[in-house]
């Protein structure tokens, strides 16, 4: 039997994307959670039949999977980080400063 490949490739894309996210109020805690979850099965499914899969593969996934859960820790600080902010400071006080901020940054 030919041993089967596991393509993190798409663990990684979603991963990403959920980093890149996190500017948005730590919201991309959807897509690596969804990346973490994808390739907790995958190796999952690898250990239950390690024959099938090539060790390969599998140092690769499992790599994927560890990038996927920091990036989920990073969005899940942010997005706790932003609920207190909103909680503390109130969102239209949170709005002015930003509203503030652009202003400097137009007027350099």
């Amino acid at each position: 039997m030919e041993q089967q490949k596991l393509n993190p490739t798409i663990v990684y894309v979603l991963a990403i994307l959920g980093f890149l996210c996190c500017c948005f109020g730590g919201l991309g805690f959807i897509l690596s959670g969804i990346a973490f979850i994808i390739a907790y099965s995958k190796l999952k499914d690898a250990q239950v039949n390690p024959e099938n899969y090539t060790p390969e593969s599998i140092k690769a996934m499992n790599t994927a999977k560890i990038v996927a859960l920091i990036t989920l820790i990073i969005n899940i600080l942010y997005l706790a980080a932003t609920i207190y902010k909103i909680y503390t400071i109130g969102w239209d006080e949170m709005m002015e400063q930003s509203r503030q901020i652009m202003e400097q940054y137009q007027n350099q």
